[in-house]
């Protein structure tokens, strides 16, 4: 893992493009007590994309009430992961703070799912 302090390679602009992070909205979030370190399972609508799965390491800032119709960056084409007997479509992205527990990614403002990174 990289820390603030460690120097990523650097890449070029033809690898980042390569890279596919979208916005979409939280449908729905319900409990993940399989996985195992705490987690929430997650429904996100990309937009023309469609809805998407993923798990999210994210029960220490966000209780399920927080987190329907709060949009957050995912990235979409990494392929599928399985964890446990669930099949996460997506990565939600985030940051960790001075904990190491993840505070979500997420656009200043609005954007229409599915609008991409640029």
């Amino acid at each position: 893992m990289h820390t603030s302090e460690q120097a990523m390679p650097t890449i070029s602009w033809q690898h980042f493009e390569q890279t596919d992070i979208r916005v979409g909205t939280i449908v729905e979030a319900t409990e993940f007590p399989e996985a195992r370190k705490p987690a929430y399972k997650l429904l996100i609508d990309l937009g023309p994309m469609g809805m998407k799965r993923s798990s999210a390491q994210i029960t220490k800032h966000y209780t399920l009430n927080d987190l329907p119709g709060k949009q957050v960056l995912c990235v979409t084409n990494l392929g599928n992961k399985q964890i446990g007997k669930y099949m996460s479509e997506v990565l939600v992205t985030g940051f960790a703070d001075e904990n190491g527990d993840i505070v979500l990614a997420q656009p200043a403002g609005p954007v229409p799912n599915g609008s991409k990174l640029i």
